[in-house]
């Protein structure tokens, strides 16, 4: 099953959206491949409390990969560091809705009586928890795939258009965010390192997509911005893809205030990269 925020437990479960833990943070993103007869799926986290990453570490619980689309899988990740699934095409369609979850299970009874990352509310109490074996001691952040998008995996386009009045120009379609050059120079074609020296175009298709999330978000009062750990994933592809990015980094709100700090969550960094490469080339040359 997946688990949401509304999901009670008797005793302390590290989740990104309760205050069991101190700093609690269990994230989740996935990227996958399409090969042939399959789906390869490369799945990172990332676990806050050493507490449970020591638990995981001496094997004394499992890290499970749910899938929920036909119906539900789980798969226990045995490598820690890195890890990735194939999953049979007869197994996962994603031309349906499937929403995909880590969650710790404890493969022993567990004593909570060391777990120093626990909000100070139990300092008197966690001596006498226990965690029976088999029971969940973390959930992380849902990742969902639209089964109506015809381009799930991608986010931008790029397209060349001589009539465009301007050298570049931002388009959002209904799946993708494009980016229209007036001319194939512009994207620095044949040039080594020319992905990363696109990528401040990257930063303006992320700011104007944003923007129309906000002004399609269903708030009256748009000033306070949008709860995104509240509200329901969006029908519109783009948009959702764009939730799912935001929910994986743990981002809870978005505002136009604070539309700049978003980007430089979900993008991993875009325009330190740019810098180091036109840096690189100023100093070659």
């Amino acid at each position: 099953m997946i688990y949401t925020k509304k999901a009670n437990f008797p005793y302390p479960v590290l989740m990104n959206f309760t205050d069991d833990y101190n700093e609690p943070e269990f994230e989740l993103d996935v990227n996958i491949f399409d090969n042939t007869d399959d789906y390869k799926i490369k799945i990172d986290w990332k676990i806050s409390s050493s507490f449970i990453r020591n638990l995981l570490q001496l094997g004394k619980a499992d890290l499970i990969f749910i899938v929920k689309s036909r119906d539900n899988q789980f798969y226990r990740l045995k490598n820690l560091r890195c890890a990735s699934i194939d999953i049979p095409k007869t197994k996962l369609s994603i031309n349906t809705r499937t929403v995909m979850q880590l969650m710790i299970q404890a493969k022993e009874d567990i004593d909570f009586k060391n777990n120093v990352d626990l909000n100070e509310f139990y300092d008197e109490l966690k001596s006498e928890i226990y965690v029976k074996k088999g029971n969940v001691l973390g959930f992380s952040n849902t990742v969902i795939f639209d089964g109506s998008q015809k381009k799930p995996f991608d986010l931008f386009e790029k397209k060349i258009d001589k009539d465009i009045e301007s050298d570049i120009e931002i388009r959002l379609s209904e799946e993708t965010i494009i980016i229209v050059y007036k001319k194939e120079d512009y994207q620095f074609v044949g040039m080594q390192n020319s992905k990363e020296l696109n990528y401040p175009y990257i930063y303006m298709g992320l700011q104007k997509a944003l923007i129309g999330f906000i002004n399609h978000a269903e708030n009256e009062n748009l000033d306070e911005g949008i709860q995104i750990d509240e509200m329901e994933p969006p029908e519109n592809a783009l948009e959702n893809k764009l939730y799912r990015l935001m929910t994986a980094k743990n981002i809870t709100e978005l505002s136009m205030d604070n539309l700049d700090e978003v980007i430089y969550k979900i993008s991993d960094h875009l325009l330190m990269k740019y810098c180091d490469v036109v840096r690189g080339i100023c100093d070659a040359g």
